[in-house]
């Protein structure tokens, strides 16, 4: 599906408010309200827009500590990218996981309430995995943006 600027404005106002009326929405992006929930519909219906959520403080929330963890197979094979790709798909302490390219195979992003569960995490879950060959954990010190709305401008 090839989206359009108008597709663009309609995502980049769901993505700052996704509670918005549809009413508010085609005011903001200057539709009416029935071709605005007819494209809505279709960015729904394609997978653009994949579904909504509430973005919750970490912090509040109990788990304060971001951790990067990067990850080196001992071998490239589909065999350890499977095997590693099927446990991290289960941990609820891995919010983000991208297989890289460079030195690392992959790099998380783990959240966690403090050291010691940490390193649970680790000793119980990551060296368990006979896939991996190195992890180098990398702790957040403080967060400076972080952002959830992409740019309107596509280079």
């Amino acid at each position: 599906m090839t989206i359009d600027q108008t597709d663009r404005r309609i995502l980049r106002v769901l993505q700052e408010n996704g509670r918005i009326t549809n009413q508010e929405l085609a005011e903001r992006v200057g539709l009416s309200p029935s071709p605005c929930l007819r494209r809505l519909r279709r960015l729904e219906a394609a997978g653009v827009i994949r579904g909504y959520t509430a973005l919750v403080d970490q912090k509040a929330y109990g788990l304060p500590i971001n951790v990067f963890v990067s990850i080196k197979l001992k071998h490239q094979n589909e065999a350890d990218i499977a095997e590693f790709e099927k446990a991290i798909a289960g941990w609820e302490e891995v919010v983000a996981c991208y297989l890289m390219t460079g030195s690392q195979d992959y790099l998380l992003r783990v959240v966690t309430d403090g050291l010691e569960s940490y390193e649970r995490f680790v000793k119980a879950k990551l060296t368990r995995l006979k896939c991996v060959s190195a992890i180098e954990s990398n702790f957040a010190m403080g967060i400076v943006k972080d952002g959830a709305v992409f740019p309107s401008v596509i280079p």
